[in-house]
């Protein structure tokens, strides 16, 4: 489906992106990737990873605007979705800065999609849409049930809108495992409650199921990736075997566990070999058989979070994972 077409990322140059973009081009060889964000650092740094590509287009622009949107989005068949502002606390110091990225921005993003008739979009979203207790946790419920909704808000257009949701991307700027490792060794590391647990996904899976969700969407589904738990403790034994830590409490906003389906999502969601998908609850978009496409209903009582996951990363799986990704750890 990807092959020989023009492809836009909005929030590009971030670790997804940056994921996404070398991937994307060795397996489909896209005809154009579209690199839109307002960084134009990351930009410029960017820039010289694929020197040379001609596929590969750099587009400064913010999803605020819906003019620049307009321009970015010419001749565009496919978009994912990536920008937002995600720091947990800096969404709940900067509410309205997060409301017109996160919410804003996909409204723009939609219309803008629609009058250009892009063919799909997919748009990244968090556990933390799932139940949420933070403002950026609202704000991303609030965009998933705009392009879920945007199928009908498209009605008598072509362009379909669907979301794909995952956790914590293991080792991605601003997340726990560099920033452990950022620490001074004589310091000890920073837990905010012995009790919490993290799903764990690298960035070449996020990937995988954007592609996935390309490939069998019809409009309106919700992808979430079978991925391992761990215990945050688990994660700091990985790092540092033979250091302490000490608990500082949880931040604001901030869950002790990580939930990607809630029991009220269980009537509509559906498991696959690798993967659930929560279908539409309007429309009867859940009853549709090409959306279910061989699925099997979940237990009506169903929820998917890291403390009751069947799945869980050892110590020693994360100790081999790092030190095979040393390199690339908190600059992706």
């Amino acid at each position: 489906m990807l092959k020989n077409s023009s492809i836009l990322i909005t929030g590009g140059t971030g670790s997804f992106g940056h994921a996404f973009v070398p991937l994307t081009l060795k397996k489909y060889n896209p005809k154009k990737l579209v690199i839109f964000s307002r960084d134009e650092m990351k930009h410029w740094e960017m820039q010289k990873l694929f020197k040379g590509d001609k596929r590969v287009r750099f587009f400064i622009g913010d999803i605020r605007d819906k003019d620049r949107l307009y321009r970015a989005l010419d001749g565009i068949d496919y978009v994912i979705h990536a920008a937002a502002t995600k720091i947990v606390p800096t969404a709940e110091y900067n509410p309205f800065e997060c409301i017109k990225t996160n919410v804003i921005g996909a409204m723009n993003l939609i219309d803008a999609c629609i009058d250009k008739k892009v063919k799909k979009v997919v748009a990244l979203s968090t556990d933390k849409a799932s139940c949420p207790v933070s403002l950026y946790g609202a704000t991303k419920l609030t965009s998933d049930k705009l392009f879920v909704a945007g199928n009908s808000y498209s009605a008598g257009h072509d362009t379909s809108f669907s979301v794909v949701r995952y956790g914590n991307v293991m080792g991605s700027r601003g997340s726990v495992i560099p920033h452990f490792l950022s620490l001074d060794k004589d310091k000890l590391l920073p837990i905010t409650d012995v009790r919490m647990t993290r799903f764990m996904l690298t960035l070449e899976e996020g990937v995988d199921l954007v592609w996935r969700a390309f490939d069998g969407m019809r409009g309106g589904e919700i992808y979430v990736k079978k991925i391992p738990s761990i215990k945050v403790t688990d994660i700091a034994k990985a790092i540092r075997p033979d250091n302490d830590y000490e608990v500082v409490g949880l931040r604001p906003g901030e869950k002790i566990h990580e939930q990607m389906i809630g029991i009220e999502d269980a009537p509509f969601t559906y498991e696959y070999q690798n993967y659930f998908k929560i279908l539409p609850a309007i429309n009867n978009w859940h009853s549709d058989p090409y959306r279910i496409d061989n699925g099997v209903l979940v237990d009506s009582n169903f929820t998917y979070s890291s403390d009751n996951n069947t799945d869980w990363m050892s110590v020693k799986i994360l100790q081999n994972w790092i030190n095979k990704n040393k390199s690339r750890i908190g600059k992706i």
